[in-house]
């Protein structure tokens, strides 16, 4: 088990599950109060189609052991990748990583995005800066989801670049997985 901090500075009790999904093996980890963070552990190309490798729960403490934020997130991610359409109808897991815990730009980002932008849709850079009230701040958009602890509940792969290209994702070294879950969305 890992270990994370409170928000009062004390240690969280982290529990984590592994799924696999049509991008690799995917990462929930957590404590009581919520969600940490979320890591895609890529092992080459994503699936041609969701339905060429169904998620299933693998490598993990027995789900009794888990934590009801990070089983939550396992059945949010499961549903997603099942037909992402439902998933808007479904509640976010609460969330308690440090980050997403603090009155910060980067944190309203993520929150803006999260609540505004649905399943199929898609936000510029520019237009996400807007939305946070900052015009002028399209970088510390990208700086945001980069830092994004929670991908794919925080729907970074849906910010594009005001050309419409996809933009970068996971550092550059994820930029196939975008194209992957933008397509999975639109079908």
């Amino acid at each position: 088990m890992e270990s994370g901090l409170s928000e009062k500075g004390g240690e969280c009790g982290m529990t984590a599950v592994t799924l696999r999904s049509p991008l690799g093996r995917i990462r929930v980890a957590g404590c009581e109060l919520g969600v940490h963070g979320i890591q895609i552990l890529t092992e080459g190309p994503p699936a041609k189609r969701a339905s060429d490798a169904p998620l299933a729960r693998v490598m993990c403490e027995s789900l009794e052991e888990v934590t009801t934020p990070v089983r939550e997130a396992a059945d949010w991610l499961m549903a997603y990748f099942d037909d992402p359409r439902t998933v808007d109808k479904l509640p976010l897991p609460v969330f308690h990583h440090p980050l997403l815990q603090k009155e910060t730009f980067t944190s309203r980002v993520l929150q803006t995005l999260a609540r505004e932008v649905k399943v199929g849709e898609t936000v510029s850079y520019k237009r996400l800066a807007e939305m946070t009230g900052n015009i002028n701040a399209v970088q510390a958009v990208g700086g945001a989801m980069k830092r994004n602890p929670v991908p794919l509940l925080i729907p970074c792969h849906r910010v594009i670049t005001s050309s419409g290209q996809s933009g970068s994702y996971m550092g550059g070294k994820g930029n196939h997985l975008k194209e992957w879950l933008l397509s999975h969305e639109r079908q």
